[in-house]
């Protein structure tokens, strides 16, 4: 077809006014990599081409584009009613959402507390933390444990618990009274792995040394990510999840998991806590709870945490928190079309089912020019690639910018090629994606 035919609307774009997000906004819009429809595992771009969707949108689109159910769910509901308020009035809609979701979690978390974002789903859970603590008589419990190269959003409560340097160093003051534990990734000892790391469950052992420091009577909860994807996807080292969980029991301190990438299926389970055998106080999601069609998040809550607040006068507010958006009758919509839709096609343990198909695509590029690691659980893996002496981060740029003109979406973490297809997707799809990125690869010196 020509280009008459299929008029690029990038030429009619003004690209200057829209401040981008977790974008070098000088560098995109000189070569702007625009898309303007999807379907399936695939988007069409500005030119018309198609480009294998290897991210799931943002980590969010578990089930693939286009599907008909979601955007039917969100045209009936909207022409229905459009919005409610949930401060002291209601609709149905959250309540059946949250019964779904109950059953749907690791037993126990039967409450829900809804957000509109993974970055408000962790601040509602830290507020839940330390609210918790002190309506049970512990209000010195006020610090929060975070991890190096976490990721927990952009509100200044995910931020000050989050370890990933450029997302917290122009952003200070930040909260007081936080600590970080050190990281997994080892690429000396467990490069290459398949799956779950061998080496590094000691590391939990240093929550034992920040509780010496700190005293175990003044730390509220920890909150890590069970897999940390947006620093390059970064695996728990066998044992190191149960191990958290033992020590925040011991102490009494919440454990808190943020599942806003790994809910919904991202790797074998409804969640990595289900996964991996490990039950948190707290879970946080967002992201794949309406495959990314509305904005929508939810806070999983064990119910003696719940309960706890459930005191004093009936006629008093609880919880001095919400949103205006929470529980917004067309995101509810939204989700609980998604819902369907994964239990009817069985989703949520697809990956399970695709993980050593998968495993065995990403690994056979081990040996390709400056790979020094590969990582892999799921539907979910990392390429990590040597940095440039003088540039680091520029051949991981130049890897994702080819692959998207290349016809694959990938993503980049500084030096680290991470993917996370829909859980739909064929093994011939994902040969195709790991064909692009090899040869992208290949040509990137």
């Amino acid at each position: 077809m020509t280009s008459l035919q299929h008029p690029n609307p990038a030429q009619d774009l003004s690209l200057d006014p829209f401040w981008m997000p977790f974008t070098a906004n000088r560098q995109y819009k000189a070569r702007p990599r625009l898309l303007t429809s999807a379907q399936g595992v695939f988007y069409t771009d500005a030119d018309g081409r198609q480009v294998l969707d290897g991210t799931s949108g943002l980590w969010c689109c578990n089930a693939g584009h286009g599907r008909r159910e979601i955007s039917e769910a969100v045209s009936r509901q909207i022409q229905q009613m459009d919005f409610a308020p949930t401060f002291q009035m209601g609709h149905p809609l959250p309540f059946q959402l949250a019964e779904r979701l109950s059953e749907l979690a690791p037993a126990g978390l039967n409450r829900v507390f809804f957000t509109n974002s993974g970055s408000e789903s962790v601040d509602t859970a830290l507020k839940i933390a330390l609210g918790y603590q002190r309506a049970i008589g512990q209000g010195t419990r006020t610090r929060l444990i975070g991890r190096e190269l976490g990721y927990h959003g952009v509100g200044f409560g995910g931020v000050s618990v989050g370890g990933m340097a450029n997302n917290r160093k122009a952003f200070i003051p930040q909260l007081p009274g936080v600590d970080h534990l050190p990281h997994t990734l080892d690429l000396e000892r467990n490069a290459f792995t398949k799956g779950l790391p061998a080496f590094g469950v000691e590391r939990a052992e240093a929550l034992e040394a920040l509780v010496a420091l700190h005293g175990a009577e003044n730390i509220a909860a920890v909150i890590v990510e069970p897999m940390s994807g947006s620093a390059g996807v970064i695996l728990p080292p066998q044992g190191y999840l149960q191990r958290l969980r033992e020590i925040t029991s011991k102490h009494g301190i919440l454990l808190i998991f943020d599942e806003v990438i790994t809910g919904y299926g991202r790797v074998g389970a409804p969640f990595a806590s289900q996964r991996w055998g490990v039950t948190p106080d707290i879970i946080t999601t967002a992201k794949g709870l309406t495959n990314g069609a509305i904005p929508m998040g939810a806070v999983f809550v064990a119910q003696h945490i719940h309960d706890a607040f459930m005191q004093g006068p009936k006629g008093l507010i609880e919880f001095f928190h919400g949103y205006t958006y929470s529980g917004h009758p067309v995101a509810a919509a939204a989700a609980l079309a998604t819902l369907d839709i994964y239990a009817n096609e069985q989703l949520l343990t697809r990956a399970a089912e695709l993980e050593d198909y998968w495993a065995d695509a990403l690994h056979s590029l081990r040996d390709l020019p400056n790979v020094i690691d590969i990582r892999n659980t799921g539907l979910v893996g990392a390429v990590h690639l040597a940095s440039r002496p003088d540039a680091p981060g520029a051949r991981g740029y130049e890897v994702f910018d080819g692959c998207f003109w290349e016809g694959a979406m990938v993503r980049c973490s500084g030096d680290i090629i991470a993917m996370s297809p829909p859980l739909t997707v064929e093994k011939a799809e994902l040969d195709r994606l790991i064909d692009t990125l090899a040869t992208v690869i290949r040509r990137t010196t």
